[in-house]
């Protein structure tokens, strides 16, 4: 994702676009829109690669009803009817030519649901509308052709945008060119333009039906959305079910899994947990204890610090540092060998010190090449980090590899700055009120 567009959302008045990079960093007051922001990221994904509607109340968010997620001014006497959001994808996989999804949400049963789906490419795009009687529609510029949707009354509530593209794409032919270009409809362009147009965008939606099919059977396989608190430890677990959560209740579980039924798999692991557990000062060596030799016994996870000299010895969980346990399910979701291509963290640097957060920000610059790092933090380690590392070539990530958005709160409502960094790691167009706070920190810092 390169872009997101919001409208009518949250506390985002009007129209605002925020730029996405490899590694985007949300920073602000509280309830300034951040993590707002990254529902939408997860909602939008989901109305664009999934079935059914988003839900704006699913862990780690929970925005409420229709009511509270549209935009609401006081001052006004009616709140808007919908709200709107879009995002530009230029992956290379889809041609030079980025795309463009957008979901128009209105108010159903008082939640928000996507009553508009509409995926373009260049000048030529195709719509799902879901109101008061669905139709596809699709066409080249403001050329347009609109017919009723044959999926609806099949057994499927939400047609997916996919679904309705295949039918309509994989279906033309010279003959239903010529007739809507007889329609009444706006004039079409010439058919060889049509047939190029519409053919491109036909091969690259083939590419989102896969991808929305794999979301569909795994919510997480293309997103994960961590919360800002992860599970608490205890000294000794009970196997349980692996399915991925924001907390992280299952990463001990999978942990003992591995170690127990896949050694190859745990020592890489392992040896990547250990790595990043040395550099933050967190841990020298983890490590399962089985209480059985069965699948389903109870095991511990322990923990060892060095010393200067000595290995000491290795210690429960819960009897070492809270960091160690906050940081534990999020380092082993970057980790893990199926992790997702995006991520959406909340302030991963809770219960860290500050020499370890830092190093968090070093180990994001080194994934954000691979994966889509998308992290609300109010750290300045993590964010003074990222911008060294670039400005000293630690990573392969480049000035452009990483945004800052910057939060700004109002009277009423809040604003969305795109700030970037140069090769020096300086940052770039950030507004007077971005480096306030900073400057007058410093300033007392040096008694001036």
């Amino acid at each position: 994702m390169n872009s997101v567009t919001l409208e009518n959302y949250r506390c985002f008045r009007g129209k605002q676009t925020a730029r996405l990079a490899p590694l985007t960093l949300l920073v602000g007051e509280n309830s300034s829109g951040k993590t707002a922001f990254m529902a939408m990221i997860r909602a939008l994904r989901h109305a664009a690669f999934a079935n059914g509607a988003p839900d704006f109340r699913e862990p780690p968010y929970d925005l409420g009803s229709f009511g509270e997620v549209v935009y609401n001014d006081s001052r006004q006497s009616a709140q808007p009817d919908f709200f709107r959001a879009s995002f530009e994808d230029s992956n290379p996989d889809y041609g030079e030519t980025p795309v463009k999804f957008s979901a128009t949400f209105e108010e159903r049963d008082g939640f928000p649901f996507p009553t508009m789906r509409k995926i373009s490419q260049g000048d030529a795009w195709l719509a799902l509308d879901d109101r008061s009687e669905s139709q596809i529609a699709m066409g080249v510029g403001e050329s347009s052709w609109r017919g009723a949707n044959p999926l609806r009354g099949a057994g499927m509530e939400f047609p997916m945008l996919q679904i309705a593209a295949q039918f309509m794409l994989h279906r033309w032919n010279d003959d239903n060119i010529a007739r809507v270009s007889e329609s009444g409809d706006a004039p079409f362009p010439a058919k060889n333009i049509v047939q190029s147009r519409l053919g491109a965008l036909s091969d690259t939606l083939e590419l989102w039906w896969a991808r929305g099919a794999r979301i569909y059977e795994r919510p997480f396989s293309e997103t994960f959305a961590g919360a800002p608190v992860r599970s608490q430890p205890q000294r000794t677990y009970d196997p349980m079910r692996q399915s991925r959560d924001p907390e992280g209740e299952y990463i001990p579980s999978y942990l003992a899994r591995l170690s127990r039924q896949d050694s190859d798999e745990w020592r890489a692991l392992k040896a990547k947990l250990e790595t990043f557990g040395k550099a933050a000062g967190l841990f020298d060596e983890i490590s399962i204890d089985s209480l059985g030799v069965g699948a389903g016994d109870p095991f511990q996870v322990r923990i060892r610090k060095f010393g200067k000299e000595l290995k000491g010895r290795d210690r429960n969980l819960i009897d070492v540092g809270y960091g160690v346990s906050q940081a534990l399910p999020l380092l082993t979701e970057l980790f893990r060998p199926d992790a997702p291509p995006v991520f959406l963290l909340q302030q991963p640097e809770v219960h860290l010190h500050p020499m370890a957060q830092a190093a968090l920000g070093s180990l994001f610059c080194a994934i954000a090449p691979e994966r889509q790092l998308i992290v609300e933090t109010h750290s300045d380690y993590i964010m003074d980090r990222a911008r060294m590392d670039v400005r000293d070539k630690k990573t392969d990530l480049k000035p452009d590899d990483v945004s800052i958005l910057f939060f700004e709160r109002g009277d009423l409502d809040a604003r969305i700055h795109s700030i970037r960094i140069d090769e020096d790691g300086n940052v770039l167009n950030a507004p007077e009120s971005y480096g306030k706070f900073f400057m007058e920190e410093t300033r007392r810092v040096i008694g001036r």
